[in-house]
């Protein structure tokens, strides 16, 4: 008899509970969430306003603490580092993509996408970054500043800049929240290039079902409590689901 073994975990949280204020008007952001983020896979984050999705990325990502609970990234437990090791772990370990796209707008496009690097003294892989520079086609973009780029070429340059340390996990929270649908639908397809063809690991929180079809798994909160997921979304069956939440509320 052939056994499977689960994939390794590039993140996981168990018995995530995050408690916001105290008494009667205490607020159960995250109410006992367990959930593994595999190693190479594409998962996203969804649920109505409210649910916890972002609340349970920034505790994955270390950037909040959980009440009670556990988190790790890959072997490492975050709760049993202080503060200068947990932020090294963040800087090393961990990549982000947000909304906004926080470039440094007087550094170019090869210094925004080396900035981490540079900050933690590390030379970086030149090839990787090379190959990085390809993938979301910056090549003709390198000396121009964020100010002289659109919108999308700027979310690329985020993209581009949160896998150059080859981290262990990339967050990104709504990363085409201030995009419009085209220049998305290529940030979208960037994280999705970076996980199959570059083995890497992406979570990502939206609100989009179309964004959503593009991960390899989708999961499903309400109510701060991990409800439902799906394998190989597709758009039509994340909003169907995501519908069933309106009509129970």
């Amino acid at each position: 008899m052939t056994t499977t073994t689960a994939p390794r975990a590039a993140a996981r949280v168990a018995g995530a509970v995050k408690v916001y204020g105290g008494g009667d008007t205490a607020v159960h952001a995250l109410d006992g969430v367990d959930v593994a983020f595999p190693a190479g896979r594409f998962t996203a984050i969804m649920g109505p306003s409210g649910s916890g999705k972002s609340t349970l990325m920034h505790c994955a990502a270390g950037l909040d603490t959980l009440t009670s609970g556990a988190v790790w990234i890959g072997e490492t437990e975050l709760g049993a580092l202080d503060d200068r090791r947990l932020t090294l772990l963040r800087r090393d370990r961990v990549g982000f993509v947000f909304q906004a796209f926080n470039l440094v707008p007087t550094l170019t496009v090869a210094e925004n996408i080396t900035l981490p690097l540079d900050l933690a003294g590390r030379r970086g892989d030149q090839e990787w970054i090379d190959t990085l520079v390809d993938v979301v086609g910056l090549r003709d973009r390198l000396h121009h500043r964020p100010a002289e780029l659109s919108g999308g070429q700027q979310q690329r340059v985020a993209v581009a800049r949160a896998f150059a340390g080859r981290p262990d996990v990339v967050f990104a929270d709504e990363p085409t929240g201030n995009l419009d649908s085209r220049s998305g639908a290529e940030v979208l397809g960037l994280l999705g290039r970076a996980v199959r063809q570059m083995d890497r690991t992406v979570v990502m929180v939206t609100h989009d079902p179309v964004a959503a079809a593009h991960a390899d798994e989708v999961l499903f909160l309400a109510d701060g409590r991990l409800v439902d997921r799906m394998e190989s979304p597709t758009a039509d069956r994340v909003l169907d689901r995501m519908k069933a939440f309106e009509v129970r509320t």
